[in-house]
């Protein structure tokens, strides 16, 4: 079933890459992104607290899953000791139409609507949208020196995530629709069947986890800086996956896959090129290294 899945995306991405990439609009005349002057620094939150975003403090976590996790995937191990070292503020949910739109210009979804998250967008137009929304927020004065908006790594994201549980979901070992948006016919860990929405549903329709972030699992995957590859194992500080690679990371699940593939630590992939309906993105503030 999964084989199932991958190919069709696959074959949708492939159809979208023939049309190509959207151009990248000229800065000038586009109007400013609405983030808050950040100049007063806090221990707790350097910067201040940017408008929809959450700040994501230093720590360690076990990324991964343990081989006794129901229908983990072989590529979730070995499990291994991440230590975050730098806090970061992430968006508290995913990027939508509207503020896609605010940077970016156009709109390519095939799910219309201002407060449903953009998808159809590659890993090229995300770190496009990233680059652009620093340069704006910059140029008005919202950012202070040495910090820059960009995707968060996969560990950022597990990290994240997780909110500092160790189970298959930040919200326990079971899932159901009425907390993501998933193909409900298909929960995991013994939950009942749920309600199949069979589209993506606006950002922040569902419950937050434990750190105030939505839809980290189910809507559309969110696409990661990192190039995929296997975990070293061990204990790391701050990884950032291969140097090079062929396809980038995405994690999270979408509106329709089953359950198992929303759990926090289910690993998927794709062509940094691809673009269909489950691929959209969330962004992080975070100190220019």
């Amino acid at each position: 079933m999964r084989c199932f899945f991958v190919t069709l995306i696959l074959v949708q991405a492939s159809i979208l890459r023939i049309l190509g990439e959207p151009s990248d609009p000229a800065l000038t005349g586009t109007k400013a992104a609405s983030f808050p002057t950040n100049a007063i620094p806090s221990e707790a939150e350097p910067i201040g607290r940017p408008v929809g975003f959450v700040w994501i403090k230093p720590g360690t976590f076990l990324m991964g899953s343990p081989k006794m996790e129901q229908e983990r995937g072989k590529n979730e191990g070995p499990q291994t000791l991440v230590t975050i070292a730098k806090g970061f503020w992430m968006g508290r949910h995913e990027v939508t139409q509207a503020e896609f739109q605010l940077v970016m210009g156009g709109d390519r979804s095939q799910f219309k609507g201002e407060s449903l998250p953009m998808e159809s967008v590659s890993w090229f137009n995300a770190t496009n949208y990233c680059r652009r929304l620093s340069l704006r927020e910059k140029a008005a004065g919202h950012l202070p020196p040495g910090y820059w908006f960009r995707l968060p790594t996969e560990a950022e994201w597990e990290y994240a995530c997780r909110a500092g549980k160790i189970s298959a979901y930040a919200f326990g070992s079971s899932l159901s629709s009425t907390k993501a948006n998933f193909n409900g016919n298909h929960p995991y860990g013994g939950a009942l069947k749920g309600p199949n929405v069979d589209a993506t549903t606006p950002v922040g329709s569902y419950p937050p986890n434990a750190w105030g972030l939505y839809d980290m699992h189910g809507n559309v995957w969110e696409w990661c800086l990192d190039w995929y590859g296997p975990y070293p194992g061990g204990e790391v500080t701050d990884p950032k996956g291969p140097a090079t690679g062929f396809k980038r990371v995405v994690r999270g699940g979408n509106w329709f896959l089953m359950g198992r593939y929303c759990r926090s630590a289910d690993r998927m992939y794709d062509f940094p090129g691809s673009k269909d309906a489950s691929l959209g993105f969330r962004v992080v503030l975070a100190q220019v290294e």
